[in-house]
């Protein structure tokens, strides 16, 4: 109940948020194109709001025919728009499998055969004739290595008995810190500024948008996935939020030099810094709401602020300590005195913002969204693997990373709407109990939970229901032009040993690549999504 009290207050302070005005971000020559402006999107002459998939691993897929029934299933729930990894790195190459680039000893060699990117021509042509979009991500912040550990020492990213087969989880596509090892360079965030590491990615890069300029399946170049100055190697002294905003402004001009059809995007998780110092500062503007009524101003977009984001957090534990005590089910946190309760702690909200607002991930995502070259931005909800905001000690495990997430949603939304560009939720999940021992975390390259460890702290299959759910309701609530599960499942695969060996048995099928967040054979979660896509396009 108190979750739900806190949905219907967010939703009543957000419900105003709209993009602020801004030119067109891109020009197209030809409407089936999917262009960006300050009123979303829109593709073929009508506006264009989804909800849309992840699926790093479509690609990798055996067959052709694999390909065509994942991607008729997803269209078939009303799905828009899934989102695909359009890289594929390897250090050396495989005996078999997929794999798009080799990138060795400094140097890179580019897979054009029928194991390299004549398969993610398959994807984009099928997609096409499913009547799908795609984003087309080009390089991943994560890339944990085997038998490596922390860049501080002690906790390993794999267990040396563990062998993940190759493709299955999405941090091992290789990324960024391939690039870094193979170049001989020390530190993750030489990915953004070595000149040498700098041309090979824009080869790949020029490679890859030249081969589908022309597709109008491609919805969006992603530059990259959760970009920021930190992942599992170290990280240099030097590197602030004007590095990753500088890389993203250099390679947004860098397409748009190549292609004049598709909008450029930014990848990042979201994460913000209400204090840094911009290098495109936000102007408030009236946002692009209807008139208001005479009389009454209308309402302005501004950027968000730390102050704004302690006192939201302090009316909604308000709020849910209310309601816990109406209910009768208020935990008392001091000692009674004359048959009253006194309390011996603080119940006043931290003014810590925390790490995903404080900058001390390398990332401004605001900064970046205001790069004239970007048309749209993006943020992600992993509550199992990030923190939006302090625990609600009126609210369980669960129930708080259900609050914290559906806030995280809503101050991206303030963030993007005082830029005045579109913002797409490019993935969200909720780890459930059952699925715990295939969860690994985007940093490592192994599953630390097991099965009946840390079952409070985790969903069940009814949470992630109604987490899923609400995520829906509050993203279209507030004006977000796409939502994007992570990520999409599918039972029947052909199975290869060259391509992903899930399994050694002889089994001749099994399930899709799954990091802990696949929903195949979950027709619940397929049908919310449909719900979402039906309610989403009605307000478009």
């Amino acid at each position: 109940m108190y979750l739900f009290l806190y949905i219907w207050l967010l939703a009543s302070v957000w419900s105003c948020l709209a993009a602020a005005p801004s030119t067109t971000i891109a020009k197209r020559g030809n409407n089936s194109f999917v262009s960006s402006s300050k009123d979303g999107f829109s593709a073929n002459g009508s506006s264009l709001r989804f909800i849309g998939t992840n699926l790093y691993w479509l690609p990798t897929l055996e067959t052709n025919d694999d390909i065509w029934n994942v991607l008729k299933n997803i269209s078939d729930t009303g799905i828009k728009v899934i989102r695909i990894w359009a890289f594929n790195d390897v250090e050396t190459i495989p005996e078999g499998g997929t794999w798009f680039q080799l990138v060795q000893n400094g140097t890179t060699t580019i897979n054009d055969g029928p194991t390299g990117l004549q398969k993610l021509d398959t994807v984009v042509q099928m997609a096409e004739q499913q009547g799908l979009y795609v984003i087309m991500s080009l390089t991943n912040n994560w890339n944990p290595v085997p038998n490596a550990t922390t860049s501080g020492g002690g906790t390993p990213l794999v267990l040396s008995s563990v062998a993940t087969p190759r493709n299955t989880l999405s941090n091992d596509y290789g990324g960024m810190d391939l690039y870094v090892r193979q170049f001989a360079l020390q530190n993750h965030d030489d990915f953004y500024t070595d000149a040498n590491i700098l041309s090979a990615f824009q080869n790949y890069v020029k490679q890859i948008v030249l081969r589908y300029f022309d597709s109008p399946a491609v919805f969006s170049w992603e530059l990259a996935n959760d970009a920021r100055c930190n992942s599992t190697m170290p990280t240099s002294a030097t590197c602030t939020t004007q590095t990753i905003t500088k890389w993203h402004a250099l390679m947004a001009a860098f397409i748009a030099s190549l292609d004049p059809n598709h909008i450029v995007s930014a990848g990042t998780s979201g994460l913000q810094c209400t204090d840094c110092a911009k290098l495109y500062p936000v102007t408030p503007t009236a946002s692009a709401t209807p008139s208001p009524a005479p009389g009454k101003k209308r309402k302005r977009a501004t950027p968000l602020t730390k102050e704004q984001i302690i006192r939201q957090r302090a009316e909604s534990r308000r709020l849910n300590r209310a309601a816990a005590k109406r209910a009768g089910t208020l935990k008392e946190d001091g000692i009674m005195i004359r048959g009253r309760w006194v309390s011996t702690a603080t119940r006043e909200v931290s003014s810590s913002i925390g790490s995903t607002t404080d900058g001390s991930s390398g990332v401004d995502s605001q900064d970046i969204l205001n790069i004239p070259n970007i048309g749209f931005g993006s943020f992600q909800v992993f509550p199992d693997q990030e923190s939006y905001g302090p625990d609600d000690p009126n609210l369980d495990p669960v129930a708080n990373k259900i609050a914290s997430s559906l806030a995280w949603i809503n101050q991206s939304a303030q963030s993007a709407a005082a830029v005045g560009k579109p913002l797409v939720l490019n993935g969200f999940g909720l780890v459930t109990q059952t699925n715990l021992n295939s969860f690994v975390p985007f940093n490592m390259s192994y599953a630390p939970y097991t099965s009946n460890t840390a079952t409070t702290s985790f969903a069940n299959t009814t949470q992630q229901e109604q987490g899923y759910t609400s995520f829906l309701q509050m993203g279209n609530s507030a004006g977000l032009a796409g939502i994007m599960q992570y990520q999409w499942g599918s039972s029947g695969i052909v199975e290869s040993s060259a391509t992903i060996q899930l399994d050694t048995t002889n089994t001749p099928t099994t399930a899709s690549p799954n990091d802990g967040y696949s929903i195949a054979d979950n027709p619940d979660i397929q049908q919310i999504l449909k719900q979402g896509a039906q309610a989403i396009a009605g307000n478009s």
